[in-house]
Order: structure tokens, then C-alpha cells, then sequence
């Protein structure tokens, strides 16, 4: 405490017992000496105000102890305006209900509702519910009843641990006590159910609340973006009356989520419209929509929204690891490094973000290396993302070792539980590097339980190795993950083919007939220099340069035969003659985009392909030596990671 708030009670304030002054105001009221009586109040207004005033000031809980005894010693341990604004400062501070702030209260003889308050928020925020009860119990016995506030904390404790049995037995007191009038506690009990995965009570709640502010609305459509369900989003938001800044958010950041880009920018493009400013996390969101297009043009212009609206990636670490991210997701990942380094701030999620970059760009050790600055020359610590991160580089990289003692340090040193995520990149690390027995038994010993991702990765590296028997321990589980996902059914058909085992092929193809799946069209594409973006499909007969592209591609196999290429007839899973899948092969989808890309620039410009599907051996030998023949450098995004061609190599090292 400074000498300046120690004098606050020494001087000016002389000190009153709360026993006496009460027996003072019986007393005067009965003389009606209506100025001592006025004084006494001012005295005691001074000395309440001044208390109040002092804990806002307090950063530890030395100070408070402090005022606590300044309270005690002027008499006023019964008043329970400033118990309870002491037990929220302790709460603020973060010290534990026990044994201190317990201690506090129970010499108040008259508990009102807003101290018991104070002590169920106070358990709620450590996260004990069990004492958060235990004293609305005891405050129910004493008679006392709860205000609005009372059932907003014991709704964000349910929340918190998501309770939600509790959640709904504390909902229907609320009604008992005519709490609900409340919007906040409406907006908290959303909330709740949200947090305990239910958003149809939540949805449920919000149509019967009698009032609604633009939390409530927000709230909901932000949970129905989580949730996956932006079709209800969307029906929500379009009713809301006044569209505020969060609302916007939740919808463009939804879109993000459930990558929906384009709605995205759509929906980003109606807040500028309509007026609404953007803040960071919109703008963030805009860029992280621009990221997942992946086109350079889009880059441009997520810089220009960002500078629009005074966020610099140098000062602003939000907008900062957003840029790495869209940077790297757009091919060009030295103007990610170029972002990272020109940070004056960085945190974790920057650190992630470059990390990530530069991993599924194929520069394992560059992003190991980081990893180890950042644990080593910085206080920041890795987080689940990172991990991520440093395992899909080691995964890109085949560094199994490397891999191993990453996965084992991760809870050993830092404790960071591992994820399925995390499980998912090391069954990819161990798969893609032919130890397919090891990866599985690695799936049998985790402590979650896998999802489609796991068995995802196992089934990709079964099609690598060509192990038809692996592979269909893997599809029966993801058929029963993912039963209408008709790339796991086309995987396994790929293996069944590529081992020459066409009766399993044609079993494949009966159960994608009778359960209707259509099989997503592979495509890939690029983007002209006015910026427009052109999409590419199998043959692609449509598009108005198609006889150019054919005929550019017909130039170019003859050019790459002299240097030694031959189709990889194996990257065809079809039972057909080899004319046949001759032509299938020069019909995939970023040969064309390649073509097109030759023809349309300058022979010093950088060609960029994304393609929707993962590239198969044949291309990625046609465009590792068409670098070579034409000089081009060619960076092209597969669904799995970026490939640099450069003079004849890749940056994978043929291994992806």
C-alpha cells in the first residue's frame, strides 16, 4: 500500500465501529437530528468509498491484506458491499478461495446475496464446482435469494466443466425463481449449452428468451459455425436486426472454419458495405479465408485490408501470423519468413505458423531448427499446434528418429498431451516410410481414440506401399467413420488395382454404387497475370485455349521423352490397355494447368498449380522434368503439401 492511500484512512476519516454507528442512527432518527444524523452518513460514505477505491488499486494480495485489516479496524468486517468487492479482488488476483477469501466472510453475520455471489463466482473460476454448490446450498438454507448473477456463475461453472445435467437443474431454478427475466443470464445459459454440446437447448433457450440483446443472437451463430451447421448461421444472422461488428465476425470467421472461403470474402465484403468497421479477429479471418484459396492475387489483397485498417504485421501479431500463414498457403513462404522476421512481437502462434510453413514446403530442417530456437532462446513454449507443425515436417521429411523423440518429448518435456492430430502425423511419418505394422500398432496403443484422420493416414501410406492387407484393416474402420466419404472407398480401390486384384476393385465399386456416392472431380488450377482464376478439369474440352494446351502438351512429352520420360502406367488404377491409360495420363488435370501457364507467361515467371487431389507419381516426374526442359520454376499444391520444381528436382526429394 503507498503512504498516499495509508493516509486516505489516517487522516481527514476518524474511525467509526458499524456496532455504534447503528445505535447512532436508531438514536438520531428517533431525536430527528436530521444534521448529525446527515454527518455520520458522510462519514461513513467516505470511509466506504475510500476502501472501494483503495482495493481497485491493489495488485497483490499483501495490499489487500492491508486494507482488509483498515477494515476490520474501522468496524466495517460486517458490511457486505465491501466484503464482497474484497472477495472479488482476490478472485481477480487469482488467489484461491481457501483458506483466505473463505475465512473472510464468515465472520459477516447478515450474508446478502451478492457476497454469497462473490464466493459461488470465486470456486466457479478455479473450476470447483463442488464448493461452488456446496455454498449455494448453504446460502438457499440461510434463506437467502439468489440474484441473476448467482445463476450466471453457476452457469459458467457448468460450462466450464461441461456439466450438463447440472446445467439443466440450475436452468429450471431459474424459472422457479423468476431469474430468466435476466438477458444476461440468458445470454450465460446459451452459453452453457453450448459449451456442453448441446445447441439445440442453446437454440431452444434463445427462442423462448422474452429478450434478446445482440449477444444472444451472436453467440448462437457463432456456436452454429463451430458446429459446422452454417446453414443456420446464416438463417439466424440474416434475422438479426442489428448487424454489430461480432456478428460480422461470427459469420466470416464460421465460413473460415468450415472452409467456405468464398462465402467468406462475400459475407466481408457486406460489412465494409454496410458500414461496420472491422477489428483484428475480422480481419484476421479475411485473411485466413484469402489463405485458403491459395492464390497470390488474394495475398494482395489481405495486405491491403490489413494496411486499411492500420494493422501491420510487424506491430500486430494477430494480423502477422495470419500473413505467414496465408503466405505459406499461397506458395510463396519467403515472404512468410519475410513477415515472421520483420515481427517486433511473436508468440506462439507465430512461431506455429512458420513452423507449419515451412514444413509443408518441404524445409524439414529449417523448421526444426526454429523449433529449437523457440524452445531454447525464447520463454515461449510449444503449444498442441506446434507439435503439429514440428511432426509434419519430420513426416515430410521421412526423419523417423527425428519424429520419434519429438513425439515422446512432447508430454515428457513440456506436457502437451498428445492429440489424435498428433497420432495422425506419426501414423503418416511411420506409414510413408514403409513401417506400416509399426503404424498400426502404434493405432492400438493410443491413449484417445482414433479418428478418421488416423486411418486416413494409415490408408494413404497402405496405397504408397501397396499393402492390400493393412489397407482394408484401415477403410473397414474409416467405412464405419466415414461411411458416405467416397475417398476412402477410391483408396482402397487404388491398392486393390495397383495389386491387380480386380475382383476387389469391382466389390469397391458395387458398394459405391448402392450406397449412391458421387466421386469428387479432380481439378486444378491457376491464376492468369490479370488475376483471374482458371480451373481445370479431366480432358478439359471446354475451355477456349483447349487445342493450344493440347497441342503445348503434345510438344512437351516429346521434349521430356529425350530426357528419359515414360508414363507411369502404374498411376492408372483401371483396368484398361495401356493406349488407354497413356491418355488418361496426359489428361490429368495439372498437366493442363501447366500447359495453360506455359502458354500465358513470361518465360521468367514463376508457375504456381493447386490441385484439389493428391498429385500421382506420373506427375510429379512429368513436372520435375519439365522444370528442367523449359526453365520454369513450377510450385504446385497437392491436398497434402507444396512441391518446388527447380532445374530437374524437387524439393521433397521424391518422397511425399
Amino acid at each position: 500500500m503507498t503512504v498516499a492511500q495509508s493516509r486516505r484512512f489516517s487522516t481527514a476519516v476518524k474511525p467509526i465501529n458499524i456496532s455504534l454507528l447503528s445505535k447512532q442512527l436508531v438514536q438520531l432518527g428517533r431525536t430527528q437530528n436530521s444534521d448529525t444524523l446527515t454527518e455520520i452518513i458522510h462519514q461513513r460514505d467516505l470511509l466506504t468509498s475510500s476502501l472501494i477505491s483503495t482495493l481497485d488499486d491493489c495488485t497483490n494480495l499483501n495490499q489487500i491484506k492491508q486494507v482488509h485489516a483498515h477494515v476490520i479496524r474501522k468496524g466495517l468486517d460486517q458490511s457486505c458491499y465491501i466484503i464482497t468487492k474484497l472477495i472479488r479482488t482476490l478472485t481477480k488476483l487469482g488467489v484461491p478461495m481457501d483458506p483466505y477469501p473463505r475465512r473472510v466472510i464468515e465472520p459477516v453475520q447478515f450474508r446478502n446475496p451478492f457476497l454469497w455471489t462473490a464466493v459461488i463466482r470465486g470456486y466457479a473460476i478455479e473450476g470447483n464446482i463442488v464448493e461452488a454448490i456446496s455454498m449455494y446450498g448453504v446460502m438457499r438454507k440461510e434463506c437467502i435469494t439468489p440474484v441473476s448473477f448467482t445463476f450466471s456463475a453457476l452457469l459458467k461453472a457448468c460450462g466450464l466443466v461441461g456439466d450438463l445435467n447440472l446445467g439443466q437443474q440450475f436452468h429450471a431454478q431459474t424459472f422457479r425463481l423468476r431469474g430468466f427475466c435476466c438477458v444476461y443470464v440468458g445470454n450465460t445459459m446459451i452459453d452453457m449449452y453450448v459449451k456442453c454440446g448441446s445447441i439445440e437447448c442453446a437454440r431452444k433457450v434463445f427462442d423462448e428468451m422474452p429478450e434478446r440483446d445482440v449477444i444472444s443472437w451472436t453467440e448462437l451463430i457463432a456456436a452454429y459455425g463451430r458446429d459446422g451447421n452454417m446453414k443456420s448461421a446464416v438463417e439466424l444472422f440474416e434475422r438479426l436486426p442489428r448487424k454489430d461488428m461480432m456478428a460480422w465476425t461470427a459469420m466470416v470467421t464460421g465460413f473460415v472454419q468450415n472452409a467456405k472461403p468464398q462465402e467468406a470474402l462475400e459475407y466481408f465484403s457486406r460489412m465494409e458495405k454496410s458500414g461496420v468497421r472491422a477489428d483484428e479477429v475480422t480481419v484476421a479471418g479475411f485473411i485466413s479465408a484469402c489463405a485458403q484459396l491459395g492464390a497470390s492475387k488474394y495475398a494482395d489483397r489481405a495486405v491491403e485490408i490489413a494496411k486499411k485498417y492500420g494493422y501491420s504485421p510487424s506491430d500486430d501479431v494477430v494480423i502477422g501470423s495470419a500473413l505467414i500463414d496465408l503466405y505459406s498457403k499461397c506458395g510463396n513462404v519467403e515472404e512468410a519468413v519475410n513477415v515472421f522476421e520483420s515481427m517486433k512481437y511473436k508468440n506462439v502462434f507465430s512461431y506455429s505458423s512458420m513452423i507449419l510453413g515451412l514444413a509443408m514446403h518441404g524445409t524439414a530442417q529449417e523448421a526444426l531448427d526454429l523449433f529449437q530456437y523457440m524452445v531454447t532462446q525464447t520463454e515461449i513454449k510449444p503449444n498442441t499446434v506446434t507439435f503439429i507443425g514440428v511432426l509434419t515436417a519430420c513426416s515430410h521429411a521421412g526423419l523417423v528418429d527425428q519424429g520419434r523423440q519429438m513425439f515422446a518429448s512432447m508430454q515428457q518435456t513440456y506436457g502437451v498431451e498428445p492429440t489424435r492430430d498428433h497420432y495422425t502425423c506419426m501414423v503418416d511419418l511411420l506409414g510413408r516410410t514403409g513401417r506400416l505394422q509399426e503404424a498400426l500398432e502404434l493405432i492400438k496403443t493410443m491413449s484417445v481414440k482414433p479418428h478418421a484422420g488416423v486411418w486416413g493416414a494409415l490408408l494413404g501410406a497402405c496405397r504408397i506401399h501397396n499393402n492390400p492387407d493393412i489397407a482394408e484393416i484401415a477403410a473397414k474402420q474409416l467405412f464405419e467413420l466415414e461411411p458416405d466419404i467416397i475417398g476412402n472407398y477410391i483408396l482402397l480401390s487404388n491398392i486393390y488395382a495397383s495389386a491387380g486384384d480386380w475382383d476387389g476393385v469391382l466389390t469397391v465399386r458395387k458398394l459405391i454404387k448402392n450406397k449412391g456416392l458421387k466421386k469428387t472431380p479432380a481439378a486444378s488450377w491457376v491464376v492468369d497475370k490479370n488475376g483471374q482464376m482458371h480451373k481445370f478439369f479431366p480432358g478439359n474440352i471446354n475451355h477456349p485455349m483447349s487445342n493450344k494446351i493440347q497441342e503445348t502438351l503434345k510438344e512437351l512429352v516429346e521434349r521430356l521423352t529425350v530426357l528419359g520420360y515414360k508414363p507411369d502406367l502404374s498411376s492408372v488404377p483401371y483396368d484398361v490397355n495401356d493406349d488407354e491409360k497413356r491418355l488418361v495420363l496426359i489428361r490429368h488435370t495439372e498437366k493442363l494447368a501447366l500447359a495453360f501457364s506455359l502458354l500465358t507467361t513470361g518465360s521468367d515467371t514463376t508457375i504456381k498449380i493447386m490441385k484439389n487431389l493428391r498429385m500421382c507419381q506420373d506427375c510429379h516426374t512429368f513436372m520435375r522434368l519439365a522444370s528442367e526442359v523449359t526453365g520454369r520454376v513450377i510450385i504446385m499444391r497437392d491436398n497434402m503439401r507444396f512441391h518446388h520444381f527447380r532445374n530437374g528436382s524437387c524439393s521433397c526429394g521424391d518422397f511425399w
